[in-house]
């Protein structure tokens, strides 16, 4: 499970460091690593059995509209294997990196399923719409059902 937020930099090749704690999550046979893919402004990086599901699940769905199509193409191809190496680093490709606005600082937040790499900057401003939307009845509501 992901939990919690780190704060980094990618590197100028595209490298990012995945925290320790993630780590024992995203173990394989053939090498730590991670599927990322680009979603909400970010990107969402899975261990490989998580990813799997995902992709039973899309494939389970009937392709009966234009937008299941869209999103299923959308997913699955952004979808790319990153494995780390020696030093723990994972390389995030140039499309990925351009679609997220990775440049130079960077976030990894826990969502505990998967993690996402943000660009600092954006997830702030992703923070603070969150704070101004806490006081809309509709997500008091929501997070009530949360219990907190």
């Amino acid at each position: 499970m992901f939990r919690g937020s780190s704060f980094h930099t990618i590197d100028k090749k595209g490298r990012i460091v995945i925290p320790t704690r993630f780590k024992d999550s995203i173990k394989t046979p053939s090498g730590d690593g991670v599927i990322v893919t680009a979603w909400d402004e970010c990107l969402y990086s899975y261990s490989f059995e998580r990813w799997y599901e995902i992709e039973a699940k899309i494939l389970s769905i009937a392709e009966t509209n234009d937008y299941m199509r869209r999103i299923k193409r959308f997913l699955i191809g952004h979808a790319s294997e990153c494995f780390c190496d020696s030093q723990g680093r994972i390389l995030i490709p140039p499309s990925l990196r351009m679609y997220a606005k990775l440049e130079k600082n960077i976030a990894l937040v826990g969502v505990l399923d998967h993690f996402e790499i943000w660009s600092s900057e954006i997830l702030e401003k992703e923070n603070m719409k969150m704070n101004e939307d806490r006081e809309k009845e509709q997500i008091k509501a929501e997070i009530a059902k949360l219990g907190l």
